[in-house]
């Protein structure tokens, strides 16, 4: 017998036998093995005590992360990104020179015994007795399953992850009744496959399947001896026994494998003698996680499509739902992205703009009546080195864009032209167009209080050229694209039918602020998204339906199950009549307007420019009746760029307009995206030439609220039209707040975006 310790304590072979006896005693006897009742020991982890009658029956088995692969509308691979890189795989699909290695080397009477080991169990308790630790090693292959289930469980929580690997004996108990379950329910080959997948084999590599991927670039069921034993021996510790970085450590762990599966008759000695005598050879594949490894220039698209899933309430109640289940993975997602436009998106970009300009561009296309979003690139890649971003241009603050945006300029002029021609002005109506002009006041509000044009001077508006002098009618203030016109028609029928007009558009500031009512929106003044005009163009394209923008088209789980995707909403914004004349209106901006660059020579098309004052961005936003895109071309960075006297892409722009670089940009990217595909025409109205006289046959007058009446502020006077209190101003090109679009720098103030 052993002798006590000094102090009264056992030795360890007598912990052993009392752990032994007190089971057997209990009466409790489970899998063929005795394990001690409640309190039996008074089972202690860190100052609980937990009985082992009290700990649940079943083991909830959370679904193993694995990769999400992300496809093209045509299921080509455009990323895969995960949480964790896993593929799991049958035991069918896993080399038996895997099988046989793994249970070598971690249990190797996982055969004979039931969950737990009882021999292993006796040597334990010996030891870390006598080394006064906790109840440890001996862990069957069952166990170290049940371990890794409640870590994967933990995901990256890690407070969690310690809790699930801590060394207690309290933890070890609860492993040793949830093994007993496992092993009644699952059986000998399931454990193990379910282990060869679970477990992890360094190098960001989750299972079996993706560790011969990501050493030997090969599938498991492929895998050597050699390579087998290797792996497996690095399970134990996947930082020492790394190959990569020490292979010697590894080859000689890599052999104690081999050995052991000789010792235990796996394999003959001269099998084994003959695999030691190998050097470790690896093929090693690079991990590729995210979506900056995506293809075609997608990232920006992969990036959107992910946010969209974390902002969907169709996924998951709250955004931690929706996380969980993204980073779960396993999922197959179809996207809407069409090959052919996202590749001819990227060639246009990169004959225009160059990664290292002052000044970037982003493009993006949907498609009319469904949403689908068909491309979206921009020429500063998606990554986190010099002259890369992680911030998409095309899209809203909270979906990944910029804090607010970009002033659309003159393109925000086609829904002015949308609300009035819904609310009844006829198309001929004229307005008298001076080349510069106060802002009309006062202006009929969505509320009692009008805006009133206060101050001193009075915020003012020119136009482009002193040449630029009316009377004009709608038909050619379009096309020449007339600040006061507008900001006289925004007077005449207020500010409330305008932003009714945009909210059934979709037209909402990219920053998620509602949009001012201040005459100053007419020309472009608020920060909107590439994608947001895009898509509320598609609606002119759609003949007055509205749908919103979508990119997934199906998702599947890892099991195959299909999960619901939610659908594009359409509806009416306004009457086929307002569209089919908007329409008939933007062509004539292509055909003989500010856009004459930007037309298409296979089929009609119809769009609108815009340059911001300062010319800190310009924008071409235009579409055919299959097809919308937007492109922006502005500062891609904290610093504002004013686009004079510039060179971009190689070419020296002595001013950069809306029909001069964007316009060629979008013309170029919707050819190649509808090469080879059906032309349909507009459906047109006929405009008279001869405009409808004022009353009295005399220029508008500044009228009250809900009256006719005329202004606009001089670019530049330091007031721009629509100023309010806290330095928010409807012509600040940086944004609502007069800050800047990326990096919150502050703007000068009288800065108005209705340039073309």
């Amino acid at each position: 017998m052993g002798k006590k310790r000094s102090g009264g304590g056992l030795t360890g072979p007598q912990q052993a036998a009392k752990f032994l006896g007190v089971s057997v005693l209990s009466g409790v006897v489970l899998a063929g093995i005795a394990i001690p009742g409640a309190g039996a020991l008074g089972l202690a982890a860190k100052g609980t005590v937990e009985g082992f009658d009290e700990i649940p029956a079943n083991l909830k088995t959370p679904p193993l992360s694995q990769r999400t692969t992300i496809l093209d509308a045509e299921g080509g691979l455009i990323a895969t990104v995960y949480s964790r890189d896993r593929q799991v795989v049958p035991i069918t699909a896993i080399s038996p020179y895997m099988q046989k290695a793994i249970v070598a080397i971690e249990d190797s009477r996982f055969y004979e015994h039931g969950a737990i080991d009882l021999k292993g169990i006796l040597r334990a308790v010996n030891r870390n007795a006598q080394e006064g630790g906790a109840a440890q090693g001996a862990s069957t292959l069952t166990q170290q399953y049940v371990k890794n289930v409640f870590v994967e469980e933990a995901g990256d929580d890690e407070t969690k992850v310690r809790e699930a690997q801590e060394k207690s004996l309290g933890r070890k108990i609860r492993e040793l009744k949830y093994s007993i379950q496992v092993e009644e329910e699952l059986g000998k080959h399931k454990i193990l496959e379910n282990y060869l997948n679970i477990t992890y084999f360094g190098q960001q590599a989750y299972g079996i399947e993706s560790a011969a991927h990501r050493y030997f670039s090969k599938a498991a069921k492929d895998l050597t001896l050699e390579e087998s034993a290797l792996l497996a021996g690095v399970v134990q510790s996947p930082s020492r026994y790394d190959p990569l970085n020490d292979s010697q450590e590894a080859m000689k762990r890599r052999n104690i494998v081999l050995q052991r599966m000789a010792d235990v008759k796996d394999i003959s000695q001269a099998e084994a003698d003959a695999a030691k005598a190998k050097p470790v050879q690896l093929k090693v594949t690079k991990p590729k996680n995210g979506c900056i490894t995506a293809v075609k220039g997608a990232g920006f698209f992969c990036d959107f499509v992910r946010n969209t899933f974390l902002d969907d309430t169709a996924f998951g109640k709250t955004r931690e739902e929706r996380a969980k289940v993204w980073n779960q993975g396993g999922l197959t997602v179809r996207t809407t992205l069409d090959p052919q436009s996202q590749d001819s998106v990227n060639e246009s970009i990169k004959d225009h703009v160059d990664q290292d300009d002052k000044v970037a561009t982003a493009v993006t296309l949907v498609q009319p009546g469904t949403g689908r979003v068909l491309a979206m690139g921009q020429s500063k890649p998606y990554g986190f080195g010099k002259n890369e971003t992680q911030i998409n241009f095309s899209v809203d603050k909270k979906m990944g864009g910029s804090n607010f945006g970009f002033p659309t300029g003159s393109t925000f002029k086609a829904f002015v032209a949308a609300a009035a021609l819904e609310g009844g002005l006829p198309p001929t109506k004229m307005y008298q167009s001076p080349y510069d002009m106060d802002y009309p006041s006062p202006v009929q509000t969505c509320g009692d209080k009008p805006w009133v044009n206060t101050g001193s001077p009075k915020a003012r508006v020119e136009n482009e050229t002193e040449s630029e002098v009316g009377p004009y009618g709608m038909r050619e203030a379009m096309a020449k694209s007339v600040n006061t016109y507008f900001v006289e028609m925004i007077s005449e029928v207020g500010l409330c039918p305008v932003t009714e007009m945009t909210t059934k558009l979709g037209v909402i500031p990219a920053n998620g602020a509602k949009l001012p009512e201040v005459p100053a929106i007419a020309l472009g003044s608020e920060g909107m998204s590439p994608l947001t005009m895009a898509n509320a163009y598609a609606t002119f394209a759609n003949r007055g339906v509205y749908c919103t923008p979508v990119t997934i088209e199906s998702i599947t789980d890892s099991h195959g199950k299909a999960l619901t995707v939610p659908k594009s909403k359409c509806g009416r914004a306004m009457t086929e009549k307002t569209a089919d004349t908007i329409n008939t209106l933007l062509l004539g901006v292509v055909d003989s307007g500010t856009g004459q660059q930007s037309g298409l020579k296979d089929r009609e098309s119809a769009g609108k420019t815009g340059t911001t004052d300062s010319r800190y961005n310009a924008w071409f936003v235009g579409y055919t009746p299959n097809m919308s895109g937007a492109t922006w071309v502005g500062s891609g960075g904290a610093k504002q760029v004013s686009m004079e006297n510039i060179t971009i892409g190689g070419q020296y722009y002595d001013k950069v307009f809306g029909g001069g670089l964007p316009g060629p940009i979008w013309k170029q990217a919707v050819s190649g995206a509808l090469s080879g595909r059906e032309a349909p025409p507009f459906v047109t109205v006929h405009i008279a030439d001869t405009p409808s006289p004022t009353p009295g046959g005399k220029p508008n007058k500044p009228g009250k609220p809900g009256k006719p009446g005329r202004g606009d502020g001089k670019p530049g006077d330091g007031r721009p039209g629509g100023q309010t209190t806290g330095g928010t101003n409807g012509g600040t090109d940086g944004g609502t707040g007069g800050t800047d679009p990326l990096g919150g720098i502050t703007l000068p103030p009288g800065i108005i975006g209705g340039r073309d």
